[in-house]
């Protein structure tokens, strides 16, 4: 079952039907329970034993960290000075830092586990020249399938623990902190919700008001608008360039690097919008995760406005604790190069995605130094600021964007090194533009193009809207899209819809 699915609007309607009759909130949780663990089964049954056994650990974990203080003093405690319940308590605080590092490192495993086992096997076969053990990096391969959503699984497990020792209160209520966990619509692909974010909210369900209900529909039918019937379309196009590589030409690269970036942005956002709008039916609300980043000036801007709950789960529980930006220019720095190291390892593994977090990360500390410089000489800080330096500014920043996104999609450097390569006097296969534009996507090369910063133009002009004049279309406006959209949808995507990019993540 996926989102853009008739399948999907049949299991959201019956859900929203049986958990709205239900008054009680603890049967409510329960419906919320048993549907994901109903709509995660059509996707991979065999999983959920172990994703319920790794809640339960970290549930017991959180409990264990959550208390905080040592036993009340009593009547037969008067003997004990001050400075020796300091010691205790200080003695029971590090053992609250084991049980976190623990829960981490537990929680980091999994991932490794599945994720990164073959890459490992891989890596130290090419380098030991051992082809025994690539071998068995191909069988783990073959064999062993990561959980969907496991990475954003983890994340999230992690993200509690760290907020239960900084102070937050431990749940006690393990049918919650399941019904949390396994909540279908952020559970494949995010976004990544904090465990008090959602608590808190699942507290007290109310109803969702006629214009929130509005609104949830319209943002399922943007996105499956975005997902199904631009981002899939594109997709087709993306796929027959970078799956046949040596028969294309520099100006079709050109092309799938522009297109792959629409692609990525609108599946995912649009499969976003779906999950925020189906949380809205059910009267609860997922935070936010894109903010129009391909109109960023920076790169530090962009990574305020992409995928920002991985932006603030780095922030929060890596970057913060690796000191941040208080001990100096250049430990902020090395933080900035560790951390975006870390976002294109989770991302998968293959050297590509540590090369895409590398060239983020020098991106940030370039942005951190010219930022620091400006700072010192005021001319170059007003010329940033005017309409030619912010102009440069966006242009240099989605130049950085879009061709770190070759090694996003290509993750094998050879194919990666190819392209870059190639972009400039390279001339297509013969047959390449016949089968590629005429048969198979209808279009020139030029009338793509065309499409492509139309694209590009319509989103410009939503970014005007809604940032800088702040118009929104009202209820009735949208009301009446909707059932357009999803027509549309249902007409013009194709027929065979892509997976969702970031299933795999």
């Amino acid at each position: 079952m996926t989102f853009v699915s008739a399948l999907y609007g049949i299991f959201l309607l019956s859900v929203l039907a049986i958990y709205w009759l239900v008054q009680n909130q603890g049967l409510r949780l329960w419906v919320l329970l048993i549907a994901s663990l109903a709509f995660y089964a059509t996707l991979q049954i065999q999983y959920i034993p172990l994703l319920f056994v790794v809640i339960l650990i970290n549930f017991r974990l959180g409990i264990a960290l959550g208390e905080r203080a040592v036993p009340r003093r009593n009547p037969s405690d008067w003997h004990l000075s001050n400075e020796e319940w300091k010691y205790i308590e200080q003695d029971w605080d590090k053992r609250r830092l084991k049980i976190l590092r623990f829960g981490i490192v537990l929680n980091v495993l999994l991932l490794l586990g599945f994720k990164y086992v073959p890459f490992f096997l891989n890596t130290v076969g090419a380098l030991l020249n051992l082809p025994v053990i690539q071998e068995q990096a191909s069988l783990v391969t073959l064999h062993l399938i990561a959980p969907l959503g496991i990475s954003f699984f983890c994340f999230e497990c992690i993200a509690y623990l760290i907020d239960v020792y900084r102070g937050a209160p431990a749940t006690k209520e393990f049918l919650k902190f399941a019904a949390y966990k396994f909540f279908f619509a952020k559970l494949i692909s995010g976004p990544i919700t904090r465990y008090h974010h959602l608590a808190a909210q699942l507290n007290a369900v109310r109803f969702p008001s006629s214009d929130r209900i509005v609104e949830g529909l319209w943002l399922i039918a943007c996105g499956a608008f975005k997902k199904a019937l631009i981002a899939d379309n594109l997709g087709i196009f993306v796929k027959l360039c970078f799956d046949n590589l040596q028969r294309t030409g520099s100006g079709d690269l050109w092309l799938a690097i522009l297109a792959y970036g629409l692609q990525l942005y609108l599946d995912f956002s649009g499969y976003v919008d779906i999950a925020i709008g189906s949380a809205i039916l059910l009267g609860l609300n997922l935070p936010q995760n894109f903010d129009f980043p391909y109109f960023s000036t920076s790169i530090a801007d962009f990574w305020r406005r992409w995928h920002m709950t991985l932006g603030d789960w780095l922030r929060n529980y890596l970057y913060f604790p690796l000191g941040g930006s208080r001990q100096g220019l250049v430990r902020t720095c090395l933080n900035l190069s560790i951390v975006m190291l870390v976002a294109g390892i989770w991302h998968g593994a293959a050297w590509g995605f540590i090369v895409w977090g590398g060239l983020h990360g020098l991106a940030l500390v370039a942005h951190r130094l010219a930022e620091a410089l400006s700072h010192r000489f005021s001319p170059l800080k007003n010329w940033w600021q005017s309409i030619p330096g912010t102009l440069v500014a966006w242009l240099l920043t989605q130049l950085m964007v879009f061709a770190s996104w070759i090694f996003f999609r290509l993750p094998n450097l050879k194919d990666a090194a190819w392209v870059i390569q190639h972009l400039w006097g390279h001339k297509a296969d013969v047959q390449f533009a016949q089968k590629v534009y005429v048969e198979a996507l209808g279009l020139q090369p030029f009338q793509l193009a065309v499409l492509l910063w139309g694209i590009v133009a319509f989103m410009a002009i939503g970014f005007a809207l809604h940032r800088n004049m702040k118009l929104q279309l009202n209820w009735p406006i949208k009301i009446f899209l909707v059932p357009l959209s999803l027509y549309a949808v249902w007409q013009l995507a194709p027929k065979e819809g892509l997976p969702y990019i970031y299933f795999d993540f």
